[in-house]
């Protein structure tokens, strides 16, 4: 049986946003907070949300500001604040400070903007996403763009079938 000869379940949804990063988590919340009755759908290809996100950052929360006003009473993990940090000037070598960088250069300050785990961020913001409405479904990778008139309605998710095959005298995956 060939792939085209599979039959598939169809889902419809008014948005499907397809990766469950900061980016598509915030545009679901914000389009469920601006059409409550629109239903919206968010793809993760990584086995749970935040498992294939890079693992670090540094988040200036004035965006998350407007888009949960009251995330710091809903338990959100930013909690480490940047106190103070110091730029270098890195050789091969020697490391030279450079004391002043942060005022010959404001946009690139941390003060006062939070460290973050992304991947606890990820969790947060689905937990707020689901609240809402949104459905999640961690463990589809959006594998073919449907395209009709021109236009993208829609994706075909991956199929995965596992096989305990040895090769190698290894397990191996087949798609």
């Amino acid at each position: 049986m060939t792939t085209s000869e599979i039959e598939r379940e169809e889902m419809s949804f008014d948005v499907l946003i397809v990766g469950a990063g900061p980016a598509g988590l915030s545009a679901a919340i914000r389009l469920k907070q601006l059409k409550p009755e629109a239903s919206v759908c968010v793809l993760e290809k990584g086995s749970e949300v935040g498992a294939h996100i890079v693992s670090g950052a540094v988040i200036e929360s004035r965006s998350l500001d407007e888009l949960l006003p009251d995330w710091r009473d809903l338990d959100a993990p930013l909690q480490t604040q940047v106190s103070s940090e110091k730029f270098f000037f890195l050789t091969e070598e020697r490391a030279f400070a450079l004391p002043f960088f942060e005022r010959l250069m404001p946009a690139l300050s941390n003060h006062g903007n939070y460290v973050v785990s992304l991947g606890s961020f990820c969790r947060f913001l689905a937990e707020q996403a689901e609240a809402l409405g949104v459905e999640i479904y961690p463990g589809f990778a959006a594998a073919t763009p449907l395209i009709e008139d021109d236009r993208l309605c829609g994706v075909i998710v991956g199929i995965w079938v596992l096989a305990a095959t040895v090769s190698q005298g290894r397990n191996t995956r087949q798609v």
